[in-house]
């Protein structure tokens, strides 16, 4: 016999569940799991008058939509319009904040494949208008804050004819662990004030 919720849905042991929710947590939705623990993380701060940072949009051009009733339309086809820059900008404190989210199941090193040239060539422009630019990297079953500085390093060694990866030794080197949170999951605000102010 099967018990249902008064919404209808099928009552399920407490150990299926379990079972269904490792399953379902697989390799290309990690990085979603880091979007969404930013995202909270980012309202926390926005509700607390701490920082207004957002998640970028990414430019798209829609080209074909089906209007099936009045009050539902159906994109069918869309295109980027061009490449997206960085994952999430705002200010704190009176300056410019940009960084990039980004993961890898690799268990000894980062590859840099993950990021794209567009991307550097931005976290150099805002570098250089004095912005304060960063990588928050889901690495080694961590998370760290990596400066953009330390990145464009790690780029220029590979354009250089070097390694097309940085190292967890590296990471742990310049890097900056943050540990998980409740409120702010991923207060990654604590490393930036005792890094630049």
């Amino acid at each position: 016999m099967i018990f249902h919720y008064p919404n209808g849905k099928p009552y399920q042991p407490k150990a299926q569940v379990e079972q269904k929710k490792q399953k379902t947590l697989t390799y290309s939705n990690r990085g979603m799991i880091l979007e969404d623990d930013l995202n909270e993380t980012n309202k926390y701060y926005l509700e607390n008058n701490l920082a207004v940072i957002h998640k970028k949009p990414t430019p798209v051009q829609i080209v074909n939509v089906d209007y099936p009733r009045r009050s539902a339309a159906v994109i069918k086809e869309a295109y980027f319009k061009q490449s997206s820059t960085t994952d999430y900008n705002g200010i704190y404190r009176g300056k410019y904040i940009d960084f990039e989210a980004k993961e890898t199941k690799n268990k000894t090193s980062f590859p840099l494949q993950n990021f794209h040239e567009h991307q550097i060539v931005h976290m150099e422009n805002v570098l250089h208008q004095g912005g304060i630019c960063f990588v928050i990297l889901s690495a080694f079953n961590e998370i760290y804050f990596l400066e953009a500085q330390h990145l464009l390093t790690f780029w220029k060694r590979q354009e250089a004819g070097g390694r097309k990866s940085f190292t967890y030794n590296e990471l742990i080197e310049i890097g900056y662990k943050i540990p998980l949170g409740y409120q702010a999951r991923i207060d990654y605000l604590k490393i930036i004030d005792k890094l630049y102010f």
